[in-house]
């Protein structure tokens, strides 16, 4: 049952990632009231950039090369050591949360990087305003962590996401799960780029962060790029669904089932938000993503009561 376990788990993390943009943009078309692109479509992106040629400037060194692949590499290992649903995780051990956090700044160091090694001043502009905002990102982070560490009683990721599954949540509990949701679910707007941080889909060098800093990747490296950036959108709503529906039957088929539509609703949801929402001034984010880290260092408090 525990190798059926992992092989799920791998499948779905490999295979799942790309359909989760394609809802969002379903999503956002239908509140424009257009038809929008197929559900499928990132995966028919995906295998067309993967037949194509790749055009290299001539200041780039091997970093640039490097970048996609290190970065999809960080984010897959982060994956492994996520449990989703109410299954383990492949990979847990004590102390797992550091690591985890550390694999997306190793992504994001190395995405910076190949941003910084082109030269462009545009690139630049975008690593700069994306590790700014990861400075405030990550103490929300890190303090939804000790909030969940404080409420399972471990350290280790997959007991600490687990434990709302088998916790009857009553009082002070009901609300710092509620708090430390709210915090992450911001959280993940910013990890991925998303409004009300950013736009994806603008093409304005001016106002991206993530999109300005893959501008000169092309070909099979580009769809790396984006095939990384959906599987860490994959990886942070399936953190987050542990704290903002955290149910399960005890029933395997089920709970994959459950896992998966849950993943789909909360794709909805993020299109959701984006139709909803305009895009934040630069100066406002921070504020934005400090009112995260208030939202989980204040659930955290209530655990310590």
């Amino acid at each position: 049952m525990a190798v059926v376990t992992v092989v799920i788990h791998i499948l779905l993390l490999l295979l799942m990632p790309p359909i989760l943009p394609g809802i969002i943009n379903k999503t956002k078309a239908m509140f424009a009231g257009r038809v929008g692109p197929p559900l499928l479509q990132p995966y028919y992106d995906l295998m067309r950039l993967m037949q194509k040629g790749m055009v290299f400037s001539g200041t780039t060194t091997w970093i640039f090369r490097a970048g996609p692949l290190v970065t999809l590499a960080a984010v897959v290992v982060a994956g492994l050591m996520v449990p989703l649903g109410g299954f383990n995780a492949p990979i847990h051990f004590t102390g797992d949360l550091i690591l985890f956090a550390y694999l997306f700044a190793l992504a994001r160091f190395f995405t910076t990087s190949a941003a910084l090694d082109t030269g462009s001043a545009f690139e630049g502009m975008g690593a700069a305003r994306d590790v700014t905002f990861a400075c405030f990102s990550e103490p929300a982070l890190f303090l939804a962590f000790l909030m969940l560490a404080k409420f399972s009683g471990s350290l280790s990721l997959t007991p600490m996401l687990n434990a709302p599954l088998s916790s009857h949540l009553l009082g002070p509990s009901v609300a710092a799960i509620v708090l430390v949701a709210a915090g992450l679910f911001i959280v993940l707007l910013a990890e991925n780029s998303r409004l009300p941080i950013d736009d994806p889909n603008t093409h304005l060098e001016l106002t991206m962060i993530h999109e300005v800093m893959v501008l000169d990747h092309s070909g099979p490296l580009l769809g790396l790029v984006l095939y990384g950036a959906a599987m860490k959108l994959f990886v942070l709503c399936a953190l987050v669904l542990h704290v903002m529906a955290p149910y399960q039957t005890h029933l395997a088929a089920v709970d994959w089932a459950l896992f998966i539509g849950q993943m789909l609703g909360i794709a909805v949801a993020v299109g959701v938000v984006e139709s909803t929402m305009a895009r934040l001034q630069l100066r406002h984010v921070p504020t934005l993503l400090v009112a995260a880290s208030l939202l989980c260092g204040f659930g955290f408090l209530l655990m310590l009561r």
